[in-house]
Formats: structure tokens, sequence, C-alpha cells
């Protein structure tokens, strides 16, 4: 119990830890995107208005090709003036660029031309780029005309499409080489950093469990302490109402009221010794005998009278046990594991038969048993089937069935000592408890 509640609170605490250190990283990561994307998209706002102006950095002569058309130049020259005009009267005038942003321009390397409805590429313009890289980018430029996007991220560059008319469109790229590097790098350090915080979290959560859930182990230790010293004080009262009920019916004979004081005495005691069992069995390391056993044979041998129990109550009871199976663990526990489900599913089961099977699935030996009932659980019931005096009849009444709910929960303890788990759920109108056990349980 100590284990799987330390284990639950280093799992809550991580996953915390993990969601908030990766929602940060996240955040951080977009927020710099946003900004970056952003200086990315006005510089090259800058660069076109630039362009049109007569603004931008003007090469030395021989850098650009010259256009051997002049009847090209002439009609790329009067779309641009017309596309100048429309998105003037469209857009709100800009404020003249900042210092920041001069810079910006003046550090960026761009590139612009004009291409034709064929593809030709006409008109081409560089900043900051060598002469040797003209082909390079005409190439990119045919890329970006034949995407048909008019604006966004290709590769490395940012780029803008203007349709001028007669079939002619005006590229403008810019390279954000630099910039796109940086939120990379960043994207990658801030990754390192949140996986190396997580495992040092892991770490420091694993060392300071015990300490954190420490207040509520102390709780569970002095209930424990409790329970088996109230047990302890409750046996002496319990030996002396038994004794002097056994003298009072040596002298008076048969007596209704010393009968049922007996009746009841015997249930207490059987009571007291059931939660000393539970509450030993539930300290984090339980005296526990380890040998080798065929669990396939003691469910057969623990299933025998329970069977005669059954066909008594008019029904039947199968036993499907695995040939030659091998396990490691408290044979006694174990037994007692099987008995309280054996005898809890003759109890309950409501008329119909009632199977109890055991196989080996990988790692673990399962033991399922089945009875159907007379009103299917929920499955919040199935859940608290196993918790101590849980009975599905919310009255505890005890008339119709005997016991005192905390069986399953000392069979639940037995399969945590072992390794594994248990739990029920419905399946067709029939309750099936499976409980895995470690084929192999270390002391």
């Amino acid at each position: 119990m100590i284990k799987k509640l330390q284990n639950r609170f280093i799992r809550i605490a991580v996953i915390s830890l993990t969601v908030a250190m990766v929602l940060v990283v996240g955040i951080v990561n977009l927020a710099n995107w946003v900004s970056v994307r952003k200086d990315l998209y006005d510089t090259l706002n800058l660069l076109i208005r630039s362009d049109e102006t007569g603004v931008s950095e003007e090469k030395e002569p021989g850098q650009f090709p010259a256009v051997e058309q002049a009847q090209v130049a002439e009609q790329v020259q009067a779309a641009a003036q017309q596309a100048a005009a429309a998105e003037e009267t469209s857009q709100p005038k800009m404020r003249p660029p900042s210092r920041y942003f001069r810079n910006m321009m003046a550090e960026s390397r761009w590139y612009s031309a004009i291409v034709s409805e064929d593809g030709t590429v006409e008109r081409p313009k560089m900043s900051r780029w060598e002469s040797s890289d003209e082909d390079t980018l005409k190439e990119l430029i045919r890329h970006i005309a034949a995407d048909g996007r008019t604006e966004g991220f290709y590769q490395d560059y940012l780029f803008r499409v203007r349709d001028l008319g007669g079939g002619l469109r005006e590229v403008v790229t810019l390279n954000c080489e630099t910039r796109l590097a940086a939120v990379r790098t960043l994207v990658l350090f801030s990754a390192i950093v949140c996986a190396c915080g997580i495992l040092l979290a892991l770490l420091t959560v694993i060392l300071a469990s015990r300490k954190a859930i420490e207040p509520t182990i102390r709780n569970m230790e002095q209930q424990k302490q409790f329970i088996t010293n109230a047990s302890h004080e409750l046996k002496t009262p319990l030996t002396v109402i038994s004794t002097n009920m056994e003298l009072l019916q040596m002298e008076n004979g048969d007596n209704p009221w010393v009968k049922s004081t007996r009746k009841q005495t015997a249930a207490m005691r059987h009571l007291v010794d059931e939660l000393v069992y539970l509450s030993r069995m539930e300290e984090e390391h339980p005296n526990l005998e380890m040998t080798a056993f065929d669990p396939g044979r003691l469910l057969e041998e623990t299933a025998e009278p329970f069977q005669a129990m059954a066909e008594f109550n008019g029904v039947t009871m199968t036993v499907k046990a695995q040939k030659k199976l091998r396990m490691t663990g408290d044979r006694a526990s174990v037994q007692r594991l099987m008995s309280t489900l054996c005898d809890n599913a003759v109890k309950y089961a409501a008329g119909g038969p009632i199977t109890a099977g055991i196989g080996r699935e990988g790692k673990y030996i399962v033991l399922r048993v089945s009875n159907p009932v007379e009103e299917p659980l929920t499955k919040q019931q199935c859940e608290q089937l196993f918790d101590r005096f849980y009975r599905t009849d919310q009255s505890r009444s005890k008339e119709k069935k005997s016991g005192y709910g905390i069986g399953l929960a000392i069979a639940a303890a037995i399969a945590e000592k072992h390794g594994g788990r248990i739990s029920a759920a419905m399946e067709e109108g029939r309750l099936v408890i499976t409980c895995m056990l470690a084929r192999e349980t270390k002391p």
C-alpha cells in the first residue's frame, strides 16, 4: 500500500511538472516565432515599398543583366506603376521606416524579379548577394512563381508575389536563414533544457517522495497499530465472554440467549482475526514464506469443498487449471486468496454456473473467478468491492449473506504483495474477478 501510494505521488508530481514545463517552453517558442515572423514580414514590406520609391540600395554597374527588349521593359514599368497606384488607393500610407528597419533592410539579403507568363525571369535585382548566385536565385524565383501562393515561406526564404497584369508577376524574396536558424536553435535548446528539467524533477521527486508522503504513512501506520492493539485488547474480554457462556450452557443446558451470545462472540473473534491479518498483510515488509508451488493444483485443492457447497445450493462450479504451472510466493496466502474468491462466488451466485480458471499469461499467473449476479454492478461498485467493509447491499444486512465485507480487501492485499493486482468487472451479466500474480515474487 505504501509503495503504491509513493508511486502514485511520483506519477502525479512528474506529470504535473512535465505539463507545466512543456507549456512554458511552448509559449516561449511560440512568442519568439510570432515576433520573428512579424519582423520578417515588416522587413519584406519595407523592402517592397522602398524598391517602389527608389530608396533601396543600388548596386554597382554591371551587377544587373540589362533587359534586351525595350518593349518588355516599358510594359513592366507601366504595369508596376499601375500596381503601385492601385495599392496606394487601397492601403493606408506607411510611416517612414525607423532606424531599426533601415538597418534590417541594409543587412538583409533580398532578391526580386519580374516573371513573365511563360516563366522567364526579367529585371533581376539583388542585394548583398554574390553574382555567382544569380542562376540559383532565378531558379528559386521560378519555383516560387510556380508554387501558386501569393506570400509565405519557401525553404528558408520569405516571399511575396504581386500580379502586375499582362501576365507579369513581381516576386520579392527575403533570405531568412539566419533568423530561422536562431528560431530552430532556440527550439532545440529549450527542448534539451526541458528534457533535462523533467529528468531532474523526476529524480528530485523520487528522492523526496518518501518525505512528502511521510504524514500519510504515519497516519496509516498509526491506524494499523491501533487495529492491532485494539484487536489484542478485544481478545481477552471475548475469551472471557465465550468461557462464561460455555459455563452457563453447562449449568442451565440449552438456552437461546446463551447460544446467540456465543454465536456473536465467535463472529466478533473471527472479525478481529481478519483485521489483524489484513493489517499485517498491508505492512511494507510482511513476513511471507516464499516457496515454489503449482498454483493450478492449489486451485483444484482449494475449490473442492466449495464445489460441494455450490452443488448443495443448486449450482455447478467448474474449475479449469492449466497444467504444469509454476510460481514462487507465499503458498498459504495465495490459498487464502483463492478460498476468498471461491467463497465469494458461491455466496453470491444467482442460480447460474460458477467458473474458476487459472493460467499463465506472460510473466503473470492469472486467476479468474466468475459467477452470475442478481443485479448488475456499476463500474463504481466494481471498484469499491475491494474496500474494507464495503457491501453492495447498502443496508449492510447479514441476514441473507454472512460476512463483513473484508475478505476481498484481504485478497487485494495478498495480490499486491505478490507483485500483482486484482480487479472486478461485469461481463454479460456475470461478475468476473481477475487476479494477476507475479510468477516470481521477491521476498
